[in-house]
């Protein structure tokens, strides 16, 4: 595994960490089974993942609890990452959408964030929390300015209750904002190599002013595992029903992609998955890949991707055939 510092906080963290969202189930993921999930972050521990990135919204609480309990007893190996900002304790805030009987909403106030800290905190059996993202900016009709949040966070860290801060699903402008009022080390976007948007102006910036990028859906929700196949029906309601990626059609030029990478896999000892992970943390700039699981052999399987080293070719070949592939139609 590659360890890489988070920022300039002085916090190591694996390039590979765990995305804890699907631990949250709910609608978006269906049943889970916490014990299994409690099994499949120890396993990462040992494999050499010490990054969780969880949050609040993440199964109503429920997927940092279930952090909380895996951790437990390791609390010193572990960089914990969690959120703010998506919040349905009441009627502050801007409305962002409804689901399981709440209405949620983006409130990044300073009196709600000092709230949804300690939830966290209490959740995670913690007293620290080692990562600190703003989970989404907030918007009209309760925009409160950034530097007003940041101060927050900035007082929170003082404290000594978070170590370092990020934002997640920022512009640059507002990450100017936040660089302005206080020490920004991390950004959370949207990755993967079938959506590298970022590339053009975000991860320039970020690697221009030593911010950090934690890329989330590394692997296109298990699209890039190879796993997913033609025969596989997605339930309603299912999060990769969003993903034009798994239409029919452009499922099988995914599919079709990566059975053309069957020589690397072999030359590197490795899974798909793997490979995809490799390539994606050897980008320029991208700094840490968030991969969801819920099974502990998958997570054992995300971890050696942080242990594979491809060579400047085999970069560039992977590069020109998912250019080669396009957009999704």
């Amino acid at each position: 595994m590659q360890y890489r510092e988070i920022g300039q906080s002085g916090i190591q963290a694996s390039v590979v960490g765990l995305g804890a969202w699907a631990l949250g189930g709910g609608s978006w993921w269906g049943p889970t089974d916490d014990d299994e999930s409690v099994r499949a972050i120890q396993a990462g521990l040992d494999a050499g993942i010490n990054l969780i990135d969880t949050a609040p919204g993440y199964g109503w609480g429920r997927s940092e609890e279930v952090v909380g309990r895996a951790v437990k007893g390791r609390r010193d190996d572990v960089v914990l990452s969690t959120k703010c900002g998506v919040w349905w304790q009441d009627d502050r805030g801007a409305p962002f959408f409804e689901a399981a009987g709440r209405k949620v909403k983006r409130c990044l106030r300073p009196e709600t964030i000092c709230e949804e800290v300690e939830l966290s905190l209490q959740r995670l059996d913690t007293d620290r929390i080692d990562l600190y993202f703003t989970h989404w900016p907030a918007v009209e009709p309760d925009p409160t300015p950034i530097a007003v949040t940041m101060e927050c966070l900035m007082d929170l860290k003082q404290q000594g209750k978070i170590r370092a801060i990020g934002a997640s699903n920022v512009s640059l402008t507002q990450m100017d904002e936040y660089r302005a009022a206080g020490v920004l080390d991390a950004n959370q976007p949207r990755y993967s190599m079938l959506d590298r948007t970022i590339e053009a102006e975000v991860l320039p910036y970020c690697q221009e002013h030593g911010i950090s990028i934690c890329a989330y859906t590394p692997l296109e929700q298990g699209l890039l595992t190879g796993k997913i196949g033609m025969d596989r029906q997605l339930s309603e309601g299912e999060v990769r029903n969003g993903i034009p990626w798994f239409k029919p059609a452009n499922r099988q030029r995914v599919l079709d992609l990566l059975a053309g990478w069957a020589d690397l896999t072999e030359a590197h000892h490795c899974t798909l998955s793997q490979l995809v992970i490799a390539w994606t943390v050897a980008q320029p700039g991208l700094t840490f890949a968030l991969c969801g699981a819920r099974k502990p052999d998958h997570v054992r399987e995300n971890a050696g991707g942080g242990g594979i080293h491809l060579a400047p070719d085999e970069l560039a070949r992977m590069r020109e055939d998912v250019e080669a592939l396009g957009k999704p139609v």
